[in-house]
C-alpha cells in the first residue's frame, strides 16, 4: 500500500524564503490571511511539480508545511488550504525515505490523514467520513458532484497515505474499502481528473493484492491502460506502477521490462510541469529494471 503514495510528491520552494515569508505571514492581521492565500500561496503550488533537485525539495519543503499550518490555524475551513494542506503532506511524508528520514514518515502521514478527512467533511453528507460505516459512507458519495472531485481525490490520498504508512495495522487498513469508493466516485464524476490519477490508485490497489486476497488483475490492467490514455503517456509513474503492480504481479517479463524502458526514454522536457514525479520515477524505474532478472 505504501507505494501507492509513492507516485505523487511535488516541490515548493528555497527554505530560506519560505522562512522570510513566514515571518512576514506571523505579523499580519489573522484576517488578511484570505487576501494571501491566492496570490501568495497558490503560485508555490502550481509550479511544485517543476522542481528537479530533490535536496532542494527535502530542504524547503518544511518551511512550507509550517506556513501551511500557520494559515489554517486562522482560516481552518478554507478549501484551498486544505487541499495545499493535503497535496504538501502527502507527498512530503511518501518522500521521507528519499530525504534520508524515513521515521519522520508517519508523523506526516498522520496530518495528511486529518487535512484529508477535513476536506472530504467539507461535504455536509461526509462529515465524519471516518465513523461511518461504508454502506452509509457509500451512499452519501453518490450525492457529491463534479464539483467537489478535487476534494474526494485529495481528500482519498491524504486518507490512503496514513493507512499506507500503517503497517498494516488492523485500524487503519479497515479504512481502504472507503478509499477504493472515493476513487470510484471520482472515477464517475471525472475520471480525467489530475492525469487519470484514480485510474492509478486502482490499478495499484486493485494490483497489489494476491487473487485469493481480493486482487483483480485484469481489472488493474484495465486501470492502467485507461490512465496512460488519460495522461497521455507523460505521467511516468502510471508507467513505472503498471510494470511494478501488473506485470510483475502476473509474471509478465516482456510488458514489464518495456514499460521500464519507455519511463527511462521519456524526456523529460515534454512535460514540464511534471518534472519532479517523472525524476522520482524514473529513479524507481531504474532499480526496478536492475531487479529483473531476481524477479523473473
Amino acid at each position: 500500500m505504501q507505494k501507492i503514495i509513492d507516485q505523487w510528491p511535488f516541490f515548493l520552494g528555497r527554505q530560506r524564503s519560505f522562512v522570510v515569508f513566514l515571518i512576514v505571514v506571523f505579523f499580519l492581521l489573522p484576517g488578511c490571511t484570505s487576501f494571501m492565500i491566492t496570490p501568495m500561496v497558490s503560485p508555490v503550488v502550481k509550479n511544485l511539480n517543476r522542481q528537479a533537485d530533490l535536496e532542494l525539495v527535502c530542504d524547503g519543503v518544511p518551511a512550507y508545511l509550517l506556513l501551511l499550518d500557520s494559515m489554517l490555524v486562522s482560516k481552518p475551513n478554507n478549501v484551498t488550504l486544505l487541499l495545499h494542506g493535503t497535496q504538501a503532506y502527502t507527498a512530503y511524508a511518501s518522500l521521507m525515505p528519499e530525504c534520508g528520514r524515513p521515521e519522520r514518515a508517519a508523523v506526516l502521514g498522520q496530518r495528511a490523514k486529518e487535512y484529508g478527512l477535513r476536506l472530504i467533511g467539507r461535504q455536509k453528507s461526509l462529515a465524519g467520513a471516518e465513523r461511518l460505516p461504508l454502506a452509509g459512507f457509500s451512499e452519501a458519495l453518490q450525492s457529491v458532484g463534479p464539483g467537489e472531485v478535487d476534494k474526494l481525490f485529495w481528500g482519498g490520498y491524504g486518507w490512503a497515505t496514513w493507512i499506507g504508512l500503517s503497517k498494516g495495522a488492523p485500524a487503519a487498513v479497515v479504512d481502504l474499502p472507503k478509499v477504493e469508493q472515493l476513487m470510484l466516485r471520482v472515477l464517475a464524476l471525472d475520471e480525467t481528473f489530475y492525469h487519470g490519477g484514480a485510474h492509478l490508485f486502482l490499478g495499484i490497489y486493485y494490483g497489489s493484492r494476491p487473487v485469493m486476497l481480493g486482487g483483480r488483475p485484469e481489472v488493474s490492467r484495465e486501470h492502467f491502460e485507461r490512465a496512460l490514455v488519460l495522461g497521455d503517456r507523460r505521467f511516468i509513474p502510471t508507467l513505472v506502477a503498471y510494470a511494478e503492480y501488473y506485470a510483475r504481479q502476473t509474471f509478465d517479463r516482456e510488458l514489464y521490462v518495456r514499460l521500464l524502458n519507455e519511463a527511462l526514454a521519456f524526456d523529460l522536457a515534454l512535460a514540464p510541469d511534471l518534472t519532479l514525479p517523472n525524476v522520482l520515477a524514473k529513479r524507481r524505474a531504474k532499480k526496478l529494471l536492475a531487479q529483473v532478472e531476481d524477479v523473473f
